[in-house]
């Protein structure tokens, strides 16, 4: 029933991707969500690039299924990222956090796929005229960094505005979540917080079982005063970050607090000061899976959710 023109383009059973998760998407949780029939994600993030060539060569031999890599393109290895996957054969590209115009005409000379995540109409209109072959339309539920519009407000402008397909990403969690992006027009799903507790995904258990622990209204969203929010899990760090904005901290403070927050959550376990990023659908993640049972248990309850209306 879900299977769409990305499922096509990419040469996958389900039209869902895997979040491109700083620090915690690495060869393990992108080669089992592309086992599992999606398309799993490399986060490119500010890793050594060596790095992302050894983890790109593990997913090869752990799965023969389609995967992809993720450039933040305001990191410094952007521009060596985007040199790599070529060299790596990589059959995806998502990007976020800019624009990568400059990189398309080189990526689509090695048959790359190239999705970059939009957070407005704008930006997606743009992207369709360089040269994008889709879009990830993200809301602001999603966890880590964020724009300012909702997923129902933003996916359903984003198809109207383009021709391209539209992936939905922010809040999407369940069944009930791939059902409505589908109604909204879009031709996919992107999920990050679900994934997080799946049992190839290597963060720490303690970031885990805060994501496990959570409710509804756990998240928050920090650092908007800097233009660059980001939403984490509550927790002391996160007051912190809001007795800055309280006071009116310069970005040179919020950039000191924030430093290496990110990977002291995922490695290190430390969910009172470290960055547990997660999105607002958090509070529908209440179990350990495996990869695999994620996707089909999603689709298989998008299903049952759409036959009741048809």
């Amino acid at each position: 029933m879900f299977k769409s023109a990305l499922c096509d383009m990419i040469g996958i059973k389900y039209p869902i991707i895997q979040g491109g998760m700083a620090w915690v998407a690495d060869s393990s949780l992108a080669a089992a969500v592309s086992n599992a029939g999606g398309l799993g994600l490399i986060a490119g993030a500010n890793a050594p690039v060596d790095y992302i060539r050894d983890e790109i060569r593990k997913t090869k031999a752990l799965t023969d299924k389609p995967f992809g890599v993720n450039i933040m393109l305001l990191s410094d290895n952007a521009e060596a990222l985007a040199k790599l996957v070529c060299e790596e054969g990589v059959k995806v590209v998502t990007t976020g956090a800019g624009n990568p115009g400059k990189y398309i005409e080189m990526w689509k000379a090695h048959g790359i796929i190239v999705i970059p995540v939009v957070p407005s109409v704008a930006l997606a209109k743009r992207m369709e005229r360089t040269g994008a072959d889709a879009v990830v339309a993200e809301g602001c539920e999603s966890g880590g960094h964020i724009g300012e519009l909702t997923t129902m407000s933003l996916v359903p402008q984003v198809v109207s505005a383009v021709n391209i397909p539209v992936i939905a990403a922010g809040g999407v969690g369940d069944g009930r979540g791939v059902a409505a992006a589908f109604m909204l027009g879009a031709q996919g799903v992107q999920v990050g917080t679900r994934f997080l507790v799946a049992d190839e995904c290597n963060i720490h258990e303690n970031y885990k079982q805060k994501v496990l622990d959570a409710g509804d209204i756990d998240t928050v969203v920090t650092g908007r005063a800097t233009g660059h929010p980001v939403r984490i899990l509550r927790n002391k760090l996160a007051r912190q970050f809001q007795l800055l904005e309280k006071n009116g901290a310069a970005a040179e403070e919020y950039e000191e607090l924030g430093r290496g927050r990110l990977p002291k959550a995922v490695r290190e376990g430390d969910t009172d000061f470290g960055s547990v990023m997660a999105g607002q659908i958090a509070g529908l993640v209440n179990k350990k899976q495996s990869c695999k049972e994620i996707v089909e248990e999603m689709f298989t309850e998008a299903e049952a959710v759409i036959k009741k209306f048809v």
